[in-house]
């Protein structure tokens, strides 16, 4: 307790890395590990005081509204982006059955709003609600994302494992996305809810599925 204490920064990092891979030799991966560890971390290091900002956190709403767009169409529109890109360089129709019925896709996004064992809610607490804000304190926002950029790649170090079938390109893809989630933190006043929404919204839509044939043959 005294370690963490005297480094709460360096303890959240240890401890988030810890619990996602402990189960990785059993071929289980744990998104929460960054939520746990900031719970178990700020506790100890701030007690009540420290739970509660980190809450405050969490359901910072109250940005303006230009936030909340950005949060929701930028990732839509990469999706769109997405799909126009693949059929100019030639790809089939894509299909749309995870849009079906039409609301399915909104009902994802709120559970992902609310599930821990969910990437956006098992990640934004400890890296943007914690981790930010404290390596900010020292460092400049620039610096500052590009450490957590490099140690949130870090963490889904695992996941290239054949078992999880993540690729290297998406390991700078998450630094790149690190870099505009902490753009979105700082200019939403520090609202990790902002994130939250971006995050969830991001993965809601599945674009490897709008070509299962192209899927099922590599």
């Amino acid at each position: 307790m005294t370690v963490v204490r005297r480094h709460p920064l360096v303890a959240f990092f240890v401890l988030a890395y810890a619990l996602s891979w402990c189960l990785v030799p059993f071929r289980t991966f744990l998104p929460p590990g960054p939520l746990i560890a900031a719970l178990i971390v700020v506790a100890i290091a701030h007690g009540r005081a420290g739970l509660r900002e980190l809450g405050s956190r969490m359901i910072g709403w109250r940005v303006g509204w230009i936030w909340w767009v950005a949060a929701v169409g930028l990732p839509l529109a990469v999706h769109a982006l997405t799909v126009l890109l693949n059929g100019a360089l030639g790809a089939p129709s894509p299909s749309f059955d995870q849009f079906s019925p039409w609301y399915a896709v909104i009902m994802v996004f709120a559970l992902r709003l609310i599930n821990p064992l969910d990437e956006a809610l098992g990640e934004e607490p400890g890296w943007r609600a914690f981790a930010q804000p404290r390596l900010q304190t020292i460092r400049s926002p620039l610096l500052s994302t590009s450490i957590l950029g490099i140690l949130v790649a870090g963490w889904h170090l695992p996941l290239l494992l054949p078992s999880f079938h993540l690729e290297p390109i998406d390991l700078l893809t998450t630094v790149a996305v690190t870099f505009w989630y902490a753009w979105l933190f700082n200019h939403a006043g520090g609202s990790a809810l902002i994130t939250l929404v971006a995050h969830a919204t991001e993965g809601s839509i599945n674009t490897s599925e709008l070509w299962p044939a192209a899927t099922d043959l590599t």
